[in-house]
C-alpha cells in the first residue's frame, strides 16, 4: 500500500558474597529507585515569590532539535507572551538512552535548576515511582486531555495519575526511493522477504552508476532504537517481546527467534551496511539523505528532512507507508513519542506550567508539524486543511499511529531494556552466536526482573 511521495505534495549492578542470588542486587537497586526523595503531593515546590513581572528563569532540559530555528522561533514566541519569563534549555545527546542518564542524574541529586523537561513516552513508570516528576492531574482537566490522541494521554499514565502532556507522537514508518521503485516496476512492499528481494535487484540493477547505494538502513546501535526497530522485526513476524499478560520474556519463541535470524542474515552486512550497528537515527537518516540507501526505518519527522532540498538529495523522490510484515496485511510499529514533564523539585511549577501548555497547545503543534514534520498528539490536527496542504501525508499516519505497539512498562524499564539490547546487539553483531541459548539466558534475566515489580503488558 503505497501512501504518498513528494511530488503530491504543494509545497516544500554486582553483589559480594558469590553465593547471593544476581536477583538480591536487582532488588537493592529497586528499593534505592523507590526510596528516593518522593515528595509528598502536600508539600510539592510553589512557585517563586513575586508578582507575574517577576522575572523568572526556566530551565528547559531536552534533547539537541533536528529543527533548531523552529524551536527558537517557538520559545521566542513563549517570551513574548510571558515577558517576565525566560527559557534556558539544556541540549543532551541525542540518543534517548544518552539523554535518560543525563537527566536521572539531575533528578537523583534533586537538582533544583530544571524545572522543565523531555520525558520519552517509555519513562512515566520509572520518573513516577521515583517522585521525579510533578502529578499534573489537576492542571491536565478532562477536557484538555480529550483534545489529544488518546494513546498520547495513557502513555502519560502511571497508578492513575498524569504525570506528562503530549508532545509528539512516534511510530516506526518505512521511507522509500518512489523514483526507482518505479523505474524496476515495484509496487511498494508489504512483506519484508518482499522488501528484500526489490532492494536486491534495485541494488544490482544500479551498481554501476552508484556502487555505495544499499538496499536497507534503520537503527542497530545498541541503545534504545535498537530494541524499537527489533521490536517491529519480531511482532511483525507474529511474536512479541513479552507474554500477553507481561509476566514472561518471549524472546527463545520461534517467532521471535525467525525475526531475529532475519535481521541477522538478510539485513545486517546484507542489505544494510554492517556500518548499521553503529547508525542512531542521524546517521541512519544521512545514508538515506545522501541517495545511498533504497529503503529506511524511521520516525514521522523524517518526512520534512527527506523532501527538504537544501538537506537532501533525494527531496521529490520519497514516499512514505507503514512497515511490512512477515505476511501481506501484518504490520507493526513501535510506539514512541515525548513528554513534557515538571520536575519534582522545581522552584517555579506554575510558570513550568505555563511553557508546557504553551508549546503543548494547537498553534505550536501546528507550526512543528508545518515546518519540522512532526506528527502532532492533537487530535484536530490530522484533519486541519492548512496543514495537510503542507503535510497530506499526516492523512496516512493516523491509523498506524493508533494501532502502533507499547513497549513494556514498568518502573525498571531501563534494565529491561538494557537487557534487551545487549541481547539484540550481541545477536547481530557476533556471527555463529547461538541465539536460541542467548534468548534463553535473556528470556530468565528478564523474568527476574519482571517478578520484581509486576510489568504492565
Amino acid at each position: 500500500m503505497r501512501w504518498i511521495s513528494f511530488s503530491q505534495r504543494i509545497p516544500r549492578i554486582s553483589v559480594s558474597p558469590p553465593r547471593v542470588p544476581r536477583w538480591f542486587g536487582l532488588l537493592a537497586l529497586l528499593l534505592t529507585v523507590l526510596s528516593v526523595g518522593r515528595p509528598q503531593a502536600e508539600s510539592a515546590p510553589q512557585p517563586g515569590a513575586g508578582t507575574p513581572t517577576t522575572p523568572i528563569t526556566l530551565r528547559f532540559v531536552s534533547w539537541k532539535p533536528d529543527h533548531p530555528r523552529v524551536w527558537d522561533e517557538a520559545l521566542a514566541e513563549f517570551t513574548k507572551a510571558y515577558p517576565h519569563i525566560s527559557v534556558v534549555r539544556e541540549l543532551a545527546p541525542h540518543s534517548s538512552t544518552a539523554y535518560h542518564d543525563l537527566l536521572t542524574q539531575k533528578l537523583k541529586n534533586r537538582d533544583t535548576t530544571v524545572d522543565v523537561f523531555f520525558m520519552d513516552v517509555i519513562w512515566v513508570p520509572e520518573f513516577a515511582e521515583a517522585g521525579w516528576a510533578h502529578r499534573l492531574d489537576e492542571r491536565l482537566a478532562p477536557a484538555m486531555r480529550e483534545q489529544f490522541l488518546p494513546a498520547t494521554i495513557e502513555v502519560g499514565r502511571y497508578s492513575d495519575h498524569l504525570y506528562g502532556v503530549p508532545s509528539r507522537i512516534d511510530a516506526g514508518l518505512l521511507y522509500y526511493r518512489s523514483d526507482l521503485l518505479t523505474k524496476y516496476g515495484f509496487s511498494p512492499p508489504t512483506t519484508w522477504d518482499e522488501l528484500a528481494r526489490q532492494a536486491e535487484t534495485i541494488v544490482t540493477g544500479e551498481q554501476s552508476t552508484n556502487p555505495t547505494l544499499r538496499g536497507y538502513t534503520a537503527q542497530f546501535k545498541q541503545y534504545e532504537g535498537l530494541v524499537c526497530n527489533l521490536l517491529e522485526f519480531i511482532h511483525g513476524h507474529g511474536g512479541s517481546l513479552l507474554t500477553a499478560d507481561g509476566t514472561h520474556s518471549t524472546l527463545a519463541q520461534p517467532e521471535a527467534l525467525a525475526a531475529v535470524q532475519f535481521v541477522r542474515d538478510r539485513v545486517i552486512g546484507g542489505l544494510a551496511s554492517r556500518a548499521a550497528l553503529t547508525y542512531q537515527e542521524p546517521a541512519s537518516l544521512s545514508v538515506f539523505l545522501q541517495g545511498h540507501a533504497v529503503f529506511h526505518r524511521n520516525w514521522p519527522y523524517a518526512w520534512e528532512l527527506t523532501n527538504n532540498r537544501t538537506r537532501s538529495t533525494i527531496a521529490g523522490q520519497v514516499a512514505v507507508m507503514p512497515l511490512p510484515g512477515l505476511t501481506e496485511g501484518r504490520t507493526a510499529a513501535a510506539l514512541g513519542g515525548w513528554l513534557y514533564g515538571i520536575s519534582a523539585y522545581s522552584q517555579h511549577p506554575d510558570e513550568a506550567w505555563a511553557l508546557i501548555e504553551f508549546l503543548s497547545g494547537r498553534a505550536m503543534q501546528k507550526k512543528f508539524a508545518q515546518e519540522a514534520g512532526i506528527a502532532p498528539s492533537r487530535q484536530a490536527l490530522f484533519s486541519d486543511p492548512d496543514l495537510l496542504v503542507v503535510a497530506p501525508q499526516l492523512r496516512n499516519y493516523l491509523d498506524v499511529l493508533r494501532s502502533a505497539t507499547t513497549r513494556p512498562r514498568s518502573p525498571l524499564y531501563p534494565a529491561v531494556s538494557h537487557a534487551l539490547q545487549r541481547y539484540f546487539s550481541r545477536a547481530l553483531a557476533i556471527d555463529g552466536l547461538d541465539l536460541a541459548q542467548e534468548a534463553a539466558v535473556t528470556d530468565a534475566h528478564i523474568d527476574r526482573l519482571l517478578a520484581l515489580t509486576g510489568m504492565t503488558p
